[in-house]
């Protein structure tokens, strides 16, 4: 609990699933008092795809449930980090709604055409996941800050341990979370001035849908259960096991707060001690 959230708004993007890491921030962020929005896109089943999106029914009841379990305003608003003109609204409804932004966690991201070498990766989907996970960040920053001037802020931004450590067959993803850490310093610097911090995430093997997704997927190849297959993926972490996504909101609380008044420019691991020279 972080008594100086009380009160403030923070704004958490990619939070429409109750097992993400958005959603766990946003609630972590709640218990501490702090007023919350939460955005997604909002396509709900998408025929063909293997992974669901949420609903605006879902954001709504996520949005409903956080107001009454922590007895703050909560806010769902759909929000395509794609679309500039999504997220100019966005940024309207904050500013109608509460005045200002004290906190904004840039968590919307995805991957597309993995896995698949860079030599003949579709470009397609190579730009499509720069777009979301980079570009997302910076026009969301963008047309956010200005509702963050005038009163210390933070932005916490989710980029990846493969930000930092290639993994072949995913560059695209690995490229947009090495991105995002660098607009992550760049923007430090520049808005240290202003009491705004803004730091970045690197989270390793984090038990979220896309995860069970990829530890369903191989345990087919490997003819292996799902249990067994969440061990073997746990014996490349040091800790020995996948993190739960409140762990990573934990550390974006502590990022949000006045705790960390002095951090800012960081790309800090969450990883169970996999990288521990980056």
């Amino acid at each position: 609990m972080y008594a100086d959230l009380k009160g403030k708004t923070a704004f958490i993007n990619g939070a429409g699933k109750r097992t993400g890491l958005g959603y766990a921030i946003a609630d972590k962020l709640a218990a501490s008092g702090a007023n919350v929005v939460v955005a997604d896109i909002c396509l709900g089943q998408v025929t063909g795809a293997e992974l669901t999106s949420s609903s605006f029914a879902d954001l709504e009841s996520i949005a409903a449930e956080i107001a009454e379990k922590h007895g703050v305003t909560a806010l769902a608003v759909r929000q395509d980090v794609t679309d500039k003109d999504s997220v100019a609204e966005s940024a309207a409804k904050v500013k109608e709604q509460f005045g200002r932004l004290d906190v904004l966690v840039n968590n919307a991201g995805s991957a597309f055409g993995a896995p698949a070498p860079t030599i003949n990766y579709d470009e397609a989907a190579w730009m499509k996941t720069f777009d979301i996970n980079y570009y997302g960040v910076f026009r969301v920053s963008r047309a956010m800050l200005p509702l963050m001037f005038g009163a210390p802020a933070s932005i916490v931004n989710m980029a990846s341990k493969a930000g930092k450590a290639a993994v072949a067959m995913n560059g695209a993803y690995c490229v947009s979370k090495a991105a995002v850490i660098m607009l992550t310093r760049v923007m430090a610097k520049e808005m240290a001035p202003a009491n705004i911090r803004v730091n970045a995430l690197c989270p390793g093997l984090i038990m979220t849908d896309m995860q069970r997704f990829r530890i369903k997927k191989e345990s087919e190849v490997f003819g292996r259960t799902f249990e067994q297959q969440e061990k073997e993926l746990g014996k490349l972490v040091p800790m020995g096991y996948l993190a739960q996504p409140s762990q990573v909101a934990d550390l974006a609380a502590y990022l949000a707060s006045a705790e960390s008044s002095y951090i800012t420019g960081q790309a800090i691991n969450v990883d169970g001690g996999q990288l521990t020279e980056a």
